[in-house]
């Protein structure tokens, strides 16, 4: 069983970037495609990013493209996404997820595992 904790989340300053990891203490999630999500108040949870298990490709939800990047450290055995020039509209609570076989992968309903969410804040 997965337990997946989500990090790095904050207040920032719009123009400004974080990184926010995905870890998980128990299983290898080398054999895992990860997601990350967010979910703004009053919205529904959208798919931003996501890498395939093997880090052979990634996708990403044209609202991030070229300014959100998610990578793979196989020896800590973490995910990060690299947040940058960030908006006001990119505010919400940050989500990893896992699932071993994916068909879409910015797709909420094809995930198994999820961590419990990091706050990020994008306000001047």
């Amino acid at each position: 069983q997965l337990q997946l904790v989500e990090s790095g989340g904050g207040l920032v300053q719009p123009g400004g970037s974080l990184r926010l990891s995905c870890a998980n203490s128990g299983f290898t999630l080398d054999y895992y495609t990860i997601g990350w999500f967010r979910q703004a108040p009053g919205k529904k949870r959208e798919g931003v990013a996501c890498i395939s298990s093997g880090n052979v490709w990634t996708s990403y939800a044209d609202s991030v493209k070229g300014r959100f990047t998610v990578s793979r450290d196989f020896a800590k055995n973490t995910v990060y996404l690299q947040m940058n020039s960030l908006k006001p509209e990119d505010t919400a609570v940050y989500y990893c997820a896992a699932v071993r076989r994916i068909n879409v992968c910015l797709l909420v309903e094809e995930y198994d595992y999820w961590g419990q969410g990091t706050q990020v804040t994008v306000s001047s």
